[in-house]
């Protein structure tokens, strides 16, 4: 496995762009210096003066209550647009801080707020699905958080979507730095559709499949879902400084998670780290890697502090998060690692 010479992060992730040492996420990251930012906010004006005030929702909005989600809403409200906010949520315990970090995005701007569960049942049912055919855990639920916005959209008749990044081009599996998600969203429902036979096998309906998905195939601007990194110089730690400033709440007192190197990132259900960790028996890393080599990448870790955070915590499964995953999910822990070490014989 061979590592960027410049952040560090391996180069056996899944379509990740790869050119003389240099990983696709830095190779764009360096691309940054030469845009013209106050133009892409130009660009951002004209889009949303085309929606703004002719709607009753003039944009939809998926939020978490996490620093992206603050910092989403409080630029689309500076730009004038009264967004409808939508909370896709999962069946795990939900941390204290991730709940009053939704309350608080809410109340801060005064905006109504859908929230859209998915049965227990189904929930319980899709996810043991994708994990036991694989690996996948939340396969099911991450679909939904992409899926849910979009078909509430078009059932409301709301014309613009946006969410935070464009993971494909800021971790570096693409070198398309655009501002639309809509060929995503399509390729998704695609992709969702070719997995009907595995969902059928582990008896999840087609039915309940279609309950997820758009009410129909989106077309260029049906709605128009975008990305909101295009239009800024998206970062993690911009996005906390101005959470915080909101009031925005991280793990500090609650939970001394294992397994990670920050505790202000995806904080909200306690099981999704376990989703997270499951990438490191297939690919020998997980979201510590994410996590370091962006830091590496911004400047805020020298690359041998990266890897020594690295090399003591990516393979690391937080034990709360392990067992909240198998309590709602009805696996033993025993159980649960049999179905690893099973995916981990397929993977090698």
């Amino acid at each position: 496995m061979e590592r960027c010479s410049r952040c560090g992060f391996p180069n056996n992730r899944p379509g990740l762009i790869f050119r003389d040492g240099v990983c696709g996420a830095c190779i764009n990251y360096e691309k940054r210096k030469d845009i013209d930012w106050d133009k892409r906010k130009q660009d951002l004006e004209a889009i949303l003066s085309a929606y703004r005030g002719k709607h009753k929702y003039d944009c939809l909005i998926p939020v978490s209550g996490g620093k992206d989600s603050h910092f989403l809403v409080h630029q689309m409200c500076s730009f004038g647009m009264n967004p409808l906010l939508v909370t896709v949520t999962d069946s795990f315990t939900h941390t204290q801080a991730g709940s009053y970090n939704l309350r608080n995005l809410i109340t801060k701007y005064n905006l109504n707020h859908w929230q859209y569960t998915i049965s227990h049942n189904l929930f319980k049912r899709a996810t043991r699905a994708a994990f036991e055919a694989t690996g996948e855990a939340l396969k099911f639920v991450e679909y939904a958080i992409y899926t849910i916005p979009v078909r509430i959209a078009q059932q409301m008749g709301i014309p613009l979507v946006v969410f935070g990044e464009n993971s494909a081009y800021e971790y570096g599996t693409s070198e398309d730095d655009i501002f639309s998600a809509n060929a995503t969203i399509r390729k998704m429902i695609n992709q969702c559709n070719d997995e009907r036979p595995m969902w059928d096998r582990y008896k999840v309906t087609s039915k309940e499949v279609d309950s997820i998905l758009p009410m129909w195939m989106l077309g260029e601007n049906d709605p128009l879902v975008m990305y909101m990194s295009h239009f800024f110089q998206w970062s993690s730690v911009t996005n906390l400084a101005l959470a915080k400033e909101m009031g925005f709440r991280d793990l500090t007192g609650e939970w001394d998670r294992k397994g990670t190197i920050e505790n202000y990132e995806q904080i909200d259900s306690v099981a999704y780290m376990v989703h997270l960790w499951l990438k490191y028996p297939k690919f020998g890393w997980q979201r510590v890697t994410d996590i370091a080599t962006r830091r590496v990448r911004d400047g805020t870790l020298t690359y041998a502090q990266g890897q020594d955070l690295i090399a003591k915590n990516d393979s690391v499964l937080d034990p709360w998060a392990l067992k909240d995953f198998c309590d709602t999910m009805g696996y033993s822990e025993k159980e649960f690692f049999d179905i690893v070490n099973r995916h981990k014989k397929e993977w090698k």
